[in-house]
């Protein structure tokens, strides 16, 4: 008998548990909406490995993985790249926390710059690397950072990272949002086999 009553308290206990783990994060989650939050536009060749890595910016609150800068609307993983889109992401973050500046400062070292083909193992115009700004403050400090990256003497090519003008943005598929948490091995395998982490360390060392 006293075994039934203990596991029936510890069911209680870890529903309890999960309940309140679930209100955390559904409060968490409208405590972000009332955020007075700005958007910004990056792409960086995968869209898995810069979603995976803006997320983790403090003051970041949403990233999106989708396509922009290209023709036709509505594009799909199976035709955007013969419309002229690319992979990018759409940022949600609040100002208080992090700025504009702040947020293209952990961008550049989190691609390759002076790419202009695509990025690391993918090729190709739909894979290149561009910033796609919002409003010509956007426009402005994107210049700025792209100017002063270039003057750093941080690579011997050129920076030819395109600064233009935020179309419309589509989401991409459900399946391909947070793709590093729900398929955290095939992620592992593809961004160790891609280029892109032994190239960030190569270029600025352990601490991106």
């Amino acid at each position: 008998m006293k075994r039934w009553v203990l596991l029936i308290m510890i069911l209680f206990a870890a529903g309890s548990l999960l309940l309140g783990s679930a209100q955390g994060e559904a409060k968490k989650n409208m405590e972000k909406a009332n955020i007075a939050t700005e958007t910004a536009i990056f792409a960086g060749g995968c869209f898995w490995c810069i979603e995976a890595d803006l997320e983790k910016v403090p003051g970041v609150v949403s990233v999106i993985s989708g396509y922009t800068g290209g023709t036709g609307e509505n594009p799909t993983y199976e035709n955007y790249a013969s419309t002229g889109h690319v992979e990018a992401v759409e940022i949600r973050y609040d100002p208080a926390k992090v700025s504009y500046g702040q947020l293209l400062d952990f961008f550049w070292r989190h691609m390759d710059p002076t790419d202009a083909g695509g990025q690391f193992v993918d090729r190709g115009p739909q894979y290149r690397g561009a910033i796609f700004y919002l409003n010509e403050e956007q426009r402005v400090v994107a210049e700025k950072s792209k100017a002063e990256l270039a003057k750093s003497g941080r690579f011997d090519e050129p920076v030819v990272t395109e600064i233009l003008k935020a179309g419309k943005f589509y989401p991409a598929e459900e399946y391909h949002q947070d793709y590093y948490k729900k398929n955290p091995l095939r992620y592992r395998f593809y961004r160790s086999g891609s280029g892109r982490d032994s190239f960030l360390k190569k270029v600025w060392g352990e601490k991106k």
